[in-house]
């Protein structure tokens, strides 16, 4: 506490330069946080439509777009490191479509290949399919949204190449993206997105052969890929030479330690798994396990942070801030709006918890835990001042999913076994600063004292809503058609002696339609 003591805790609005304005009273003050806009990071949705005036600000949300080789075709040594990227702006591959090549974000929450068909201010290149003899259009477009930022693109196909492990061609589906918003960002690196989810999230629908399903027809190789990201403890948003992996077909063992943990996947849309409870420094956070995988909990490659339901992330917040080593704290901190910085002699990561989260073992009544240590979701940012370290918090809230993106993937070395409908976690060696590890797994542990089945029993997924909306507007339709009808067609009636105890044909009529 000797170090902590000695720094300030200053709360800066964000139109302001920084500078000191309040000291903390407290008897072991916190740090001091400065306006989010002093990093360089930048975020999916943080930045407009390019246009007249300043570059958006960066925001603290990042991004957030979910074995052995059957036939020898691939080589998994040489798929080793070819990726490149940090946490906060995403891991990309090199793909050759094309002329030059393109820096593809591995997106393992959606299921589109697309690239870039037209300029914009933030790319250095793009795919001109004019000038492909071997494109072919399909005569369709197709719109994708994402968590945050979209885009629109003409949907054809063309011969691709992977020349690092699978130096053959293969013909896929691409989509040439003519415009969008919010999507590409100040500073990124990549210019499309690789879509490695299930069909079943491709648009503009399931039929539309994903890239990773061409790759598994055409190459001969198993329906298994794995990812290793290697950004523990390196400033986000930095010089984006961090290195990772992505192996198409199977596991690489100089990639990970020890065992690989499988947790079963509960449906093959996004990556959908089951997380029994959350532990914040040993002690859990005593949740229903429902609240956790409401309304699905994913593992999304795509997505910067770890995001959480906003009851857990309010259970997450108030634990880290009542086990941490720090009194006061500003709420921006916690919400991303601000960044908390101590001075370049102290780290602040031994001043915070670890964070533990449960999975379901394959054997249902086992489960294991994977565990992050405070250098993966308390992370340095570029670029804050020459005096301090700043840092952002690597959790954020979510609305509609508990999603297990690049802050705690680059943890571990993840298999994506989709043979055996499985998602596996193992020790990597590259989650490591100065030779000490930063994340951690173990199990098995028992069941006994959780629910059998932690998840919905009705998930309020996509498919789901869009036939449910489908069939109240038909319903809705034709009621209205039948009172339209109704009202426009005239009834022919027999004019008869009014008698009181006789009710009139049309009177009965309306009142039969309305039984």
């Amino acid at each position: 506490m000797g170090a902590l003591a000695g720094a300030l805790l200053l709360l800066l609005p964000p139109l302001l330069a920084p500078g000191l304005l309040r000291v903390a009273t407290a008897l072991a003050p916190g740090p001091f946080t400065l306006p989010l806009r002093v990093a360089a990071a930048a975020g999916r949705g943080s930045a407009p439509t390019p246009g007249p005036g300043p570059p958006a600000e960066p925001r603290a949300d990042g991004l957030a777009f979910a074995l052995e080789p059957s036939g020898g075709a691939a080589n998994f040594l040489a798929m080793v490191d070819n990726l490149q990227g940090d946490s906060g702006r995403g891991y990309y591959l090199e793909v050759l479509i094309g002329t030059p090549p393109q820096t593809i974000l591995v997106d393992t929450g959606s299921s589109n290949f697309a690239v870039a068909g037209a300029p914009h201010a933030y790319i250095d290149s793009y795919f001109d399919t004019e000038r492909s003899s071997t494109y072919r259009p399909k005569g369709f477009d197709v719109t994708v949204k994402y968590t945050q930022g979209s885009w629109t693109g003409a949907v054809g196909e063309d011969v691709v190449t992977i020349r690092k492990g699978l130096n053959s061609s293969f013909l896929v589906n691409v989509a040439t993206i003519l415009e969008s918003e919010n999507f590409f960002l100040p500073g990124i690196k990549w210019n499309g997105i690789l879509g490695l989810a299930y069909a079943a999230l491709a648009k503009p629908s399931s039929s539309l052969q994903t890239f990773f399903d061409s790759l598994v027809a055409q190459a001969d190789i198993a329906d298994v890929f794995s990812m290793q990201m290697c950004g523990a403890g390196l400033p986000v948003a930095g010089s984006g030479t961090n290195g990772g992996s992505l192996v198409l077909g199977g596991v690489e063992p100089s990639l990970y330690k020890g065992d690989i943990w499988y947790t079963p996947i509960k449906e093959e849309w996004y990556y959908q798994i089951e997380i029994l409870k959350l532990e914040i420094g040993g002690q859990s956070l005593n949740l229903d396990c429902r609240e956790y995988n409401a309304d699905k909990a994913i593992v999304d490659s795509g997505t910067t942070l770890l995001r959480l339901p906003q009851k857990v992330f309010g259970a997450v917040v108030e634990a880290v801030a009542r086990t941490s080593l720090i009194p006061e704290f500003s709420a921006g901190f916690w919400t991303g709006s601000q960044l908390a910085c101590w001075t370049n002699s102290e780290t602040p990561w031994s001043y915070f918890p670890k964070i533990s989260i449960y999975l379901r073992d394959e054997n249902s009544s086992r489960s294991f835990r994977i565990t992050i240590l405070p250098q993966l979701y308390i992370q340095p940012m570029m670029g804050a001042g020459l005096n301090y370290e700043c840092y952002r918090f690597g959790i954020s809230p979510s609305t509609n999913a508990l999603v297990i993106g690049a802050t705690v993937m680059e943890g571990f070395y993840v298999v994506f076994d989709r043979a055996r409908k499985r998602v596996g976690f193992a020790a990597s060696p590259c989650a490591e600063i100065a030779g000490a590890p930063v994340s951690e797994i173990s199990g098995p542990f028992s069941t006994d004292d959780i629910a059998s089945n932690c998840v919905p029993t009705l998930p309020l997924n996509e498919p789901i809503l869009w036939i449910v909306s489908y069939t109240l507007m038909s319903v809705c339709g034709v009621v209205l058609l039948v009172l339209i009808v109704l009202l426009l067609v005239p009834f022919r009636c027999r004019h008869l002696p009014r008698d009181p105890e006789v009710v009139s044909d049309e009177s009965s009529l309306v009142r039969h339609r309305w039984k």
